[in-house]
């Protein structure tokens, strides 16, 4: 319990620390339960979207979905791409990359990054149909994070554990917490349409490539290229998505 405790009070701004005091050791075993997470911040964004469309004209109701989960996470993850961009947008060698990436201060890669992922992400989510966006919206983030918490188990850390903003080093999922992130990450994708859950194969490229690109430039990851990646995969379960329909609009009917 103090370890799926400690993954909520880590991931969201929810004050799930007055329930109890969580040892500190918990924390670097929260992002086994990243993926339930994603149950939660997922269901916001689509209670969000679902509430608002009743007293909001479209797409309105989308845009308040997305504000909802960056008040949410307190834009922890979107803290973690402008990093990423900036890291690997300036840097030239893993040195230089960490160093940018540390930085608090955001570039212009970041600045650049974080507008066309929020656009893109936007028009996207345009594209869908309404009456599946709720529970798309569920299935992409708790998938998505499942997906991007596998660089803890390719990957070492790449900073020495007091230089961790965070100042945690996650622990590498047992058997068992594979298997039990992987429960959580998929059960959500049940409740799409067959056809919907075949742009759940983007995510695993979209993590692929990226965890192949920080053990060249990094030989490791850190907390913001977890951010990063899972915006990333979710981004390309989205785009996955939108790219089936239009096939299967063109094509299909």
């Amino acid at each position: 319990m103090n370890n799926v405790l400690a993954a909520f009070i880590f991931f969201t701004r929810l004050p799930f620390w007055r329930l109890r005091e969580v040892p500190a050791e918990c924390f670097k075993t929260v992002v086994n339960y990243w993926p339930l997470v994603g149950w939660l911040t997922g269901a916001v964004m689509a209670l969000t979207y679902w509430g608002s469309s009743f007293i909001c004209p479209q797409p309105f109701p989308l845009l308040l979905a997305i504000v909802s989960r960056v008040l949410l996470t307190g834009a922890l993850h979107e803290d973690g791409l402008a990093d990423f961009f900036d890291g690997f947008g300036g840097g030239r060698h893993k040195a230089q990359t960490l160093a940018i990436m540390k930085d608090s201060f955001i570039g212009s890669y970041g600045v650049i990054g974080l507008i066309l992922y929020f656009l893109s992400f936007y028009l996207m989510l345009t594209l869908l149909p309404s009456a599946f966006i709720p529970v798309v919206m569920v299935a992409a983030d708790a998938w998505s994070k499942f997906s991007a918490a596998q660089l803890i188990n390719r990957l070492p850390y790449a900073r020495k554990e007091e230089e961790s903003k965070a100042k945690v080093i996650y622990n590498r999922m047992s058997v068992g917490a594979f298997l039990r992130a992987m429960l959580f990450g998929s059960l959500p994708l049940l409740f799409l349409p067959s056809f919907y859950a075949v742009a759940a194969l983007a995510p695993l490229l979209m993590f692929w490539g990226l965890s192949s690109l920080m053990k060249r430039r990094l030989q490791g990851y850190t907390g913001d290229c977890c951010g990063a990646t899972f915006l990333l995969c979710e981004w390309s379960f989205y785009f996955a998505l939108i790219t089936l329909i239009h096939i299967y609009n063109t094509y299909c009917l």
